[in-house]
């Protein structure tokens, strides 16, 4: 899958990704500091589901209505980098097919998603 990792996500969730064969556009590496709007348009350009533990996308995606080809929200604060990077990995495995369009977030122990599709385990989460 192709994936654009804004540097708010931990590297480890990166190496872990990219372990697992996803390619991976890490902006912490290639554009340090660059405005979230931009990291937007790098998604888009890139046509990559964007990665990130911000929840500024929100702001720029649903509220202003800016396009995106689907995002994910990584949530899970107290766990270790490892346990996250096993959790995230692990999702993509098992539901990762259906992230392409969609948002989805990743909370300790479960994630929320826009997909229709109720076979992950959950209720979706739809948006307003």
């Amino acid at each position: 899958m192709n994936l654009l990792a804004d540097e708010s996500v931990d590297e480890s969730i990166v190496a872990r990704l990219r372990q697992d064969s996803h390619e991976v556009i890490y902006v912490a590496e290639l554009e340090p500091g660059i405005p979230d709007s931009l990291v937007l348009d790098r998604a888009n350009e890139q046509g990559a589901l964007l990665l990130t533990a911000d929840k500024d996308f929100g702001e720029l995606t649903f509220r202003m209505n800016r396009v995106h080809g689907g995002g994910v929200l990584v949530r899970l604060a107290g766990l270790s980098t490892e346990a996250k990077a096993d959790l995230v990995a692990a999702a993509f495995i098992s539901h990762g097919a259906k992230f392409a369009g969609h948002s989805v977030s990743f909370h300790r122990a479960r994630f929320v998603s826009d997909h229709p599709s109720s076979d992950s385990g959950h209720e979706p989460h739809r948006r307003p």
